[in-house]
Order: C-alpha cells, then structure tokens, then sequence
C-alpha cells in the first residue's frame, strides 16, 4: 500500500469527479491519502470530503499564502477543530518568502501558532517552506527548546543543510514529484543521503505531476510514480518503497489506526 500524505481534495480541479479521482488512486494502490486545510475559512468544506471517503483524512491550518487574509487563528482554536477523529495533522502553515503573498511577519506569527497547537495536541505539523531555509531552519529550532513537537517538511525541494537540521530535531521529510524532474538534481542528491525511515510520499496535488506526467493535473494515483523514482534513488524496489513510507506515514500519523488499514 502507497498513501499520499498530501494533496488537496477540495480543490476545484476535482470538484468534477472526485470519486472517480479517489477510484484510481484505490486502483493503483493507493490506500490512504491526507487532504490538506489552506484556509481555516474553508475547514469544514476539507473535513466534508474526509467524512465522505474511508481512508481519507484531513488537517487543519492555514498556508503562509494566506496567513494575512485568514482571520487571526490561535493555537487554541486549531487544537479544537483537530479534535475530530479524522483530523490528524495540524497545517499546512510555514514560510514562503518565493511568491511573499503575506508580509513575512504575518507568515512567522501563524507559523509559531500552528506550532504551538501541534506541541499541544500533539498531532504532527505540517510545513511548507520554499525559499526561507534560514529563518525556518532557526524558527523550528527556537520552538523546539521551548518544548518537544514533530511534523514533515512537505513538498520537500530546500537545501540539504535544512534537511538535515529537520530530521535532527525528529521531522520526516515529504516528496513530490520535483524529485521526478530533470533539472532536481541537487534534490535527488539531498534525498541520497536521507535516512530512509524519515521518508513520506505526496502528490500535492493538483500541483506539480511527475514524470511521465508533468504539465498534467496532478492526482493521487500519480504518487507511485513519485515512490519508484524515490525508491531507485535509496536502492529499493516498488514493494519496498511503499512498506518504508507507508511505514514512516503511521509512525508520525499516529492518530490513524494502522490495523486498520493494512487490507486496503
């Protein structure tokens, strides 16, 4: 079994035939996949499709794009909205300092309260950063002298050094189909020297299709795509791959009942 740790169900690309997207992701081996919360405003429209589908779960958070237009959410209320049994991660949130669609203040200040909520529920959080290696390097740091948390560097295309410092402090790393692309290079290198009991596997999608895919919406079912080219890179195969993330997906997911699932 392969699971998708991230993408975004909600999302209009698949208001069409969603079913039909979860289907082919079943069929392909698909048997578990995290739909991911942007927007708190748009929490309970994530959560519906989560209710709808076994083997779909959700988080809740809001993305660094967002973390000026959302209303101001506190630890607090994400750690009340995570109490549904389907919730269990807490983001995505982070640091985007590429596209910088919210001032970098606003995006640490949501950042530190996605923090805090996933230290108090203990639920994995979930980080996007692109382009802010040193201040999410020092921010994720800072928070864990203050008290013990864990999570995933998702979408995963930063430097090594980040990484690194990330799987000191306990983090997994996630990875998507960039590590297909012909000009990741730098990236299959970083992935090289990862242990491979930190690895998970998402799509993101509807963004970022790999290979044999790109330019194409991205869907679920393209993960095993993504996990065979992980796999060569770490020197194992297709069924080996999918136990080691799928592995590594219950060790940090921990609120999903791994028994189960394991006949999916």
């Amino acid at each position: 079994m392969l699971v998708d740790s991230h993408c975004h169900l909600d999302f209009p690309d698949f208001a069409a035939e969603r079913d039909e997207v979860v289907a082919r992701a079943r069929r392909a081996g698909v048997g578990l996949m995290v739909t991911i919360c942007t927007k708190v405003s748009a929490f309970d429209r994530i959560l519906a499709i989560a209710e709808t589908y076994d083997g779909i779960y959700c988080s809740v958070g809001i993305h660094p794009h967002e973390a000026a237009a959302e209303p101001e959410t506190d630890a607090a209320k994400l750690v009340e909205l995570a109490r549904h049994p389907k919730v269990v991660g807490i983001g995505e949130s982070g640091l985007d300092y590429f596209y910088e669609h919210s001032p970098r203040e606003a995006q640490a200040r949501s950042f530190r309260a996605h923090i805090a909520a996933a230290r108090q529920s203990g639920l994995p959080l979930i980080v996007h950063s692109r382009d802010a290696d040193e201040d999410m390097a020092a921010i994720l740091a800072e928070e864990h002298a203050r008290g013990a948390f864990t999570g995933v560097l998702h979408c995963f295309s930063s430097g090594q050094a980040l990484a690194e410092r990330a799987v000191a402090l306990g983090f997994y790393i996630s990875l998507s189909g960039i590590v297909t692309f012909k000009k990741a290079e730098e990236l299959r290198t970083a992935v090289r020297a990862l242990p491979v009991d930190r690895l998970l596997v998402e799509t993101d999608a509807p963004y970022l299709a790999p290979i044999p895919h790109r330019g194409k919406r991205n869907e679920p079912s393209f993960v095993v795509h993504t996990a065979h080219a992980v796999g060569q890179l770490k020197g194992l195969g297709p069924d080996r791959i999918a136990q080691e993330t799928t592995d590594n997906f219950f060790r940090l997911f921990n609120k999903i009942d791994k028994n189960s699932h394991l006949t999916v």
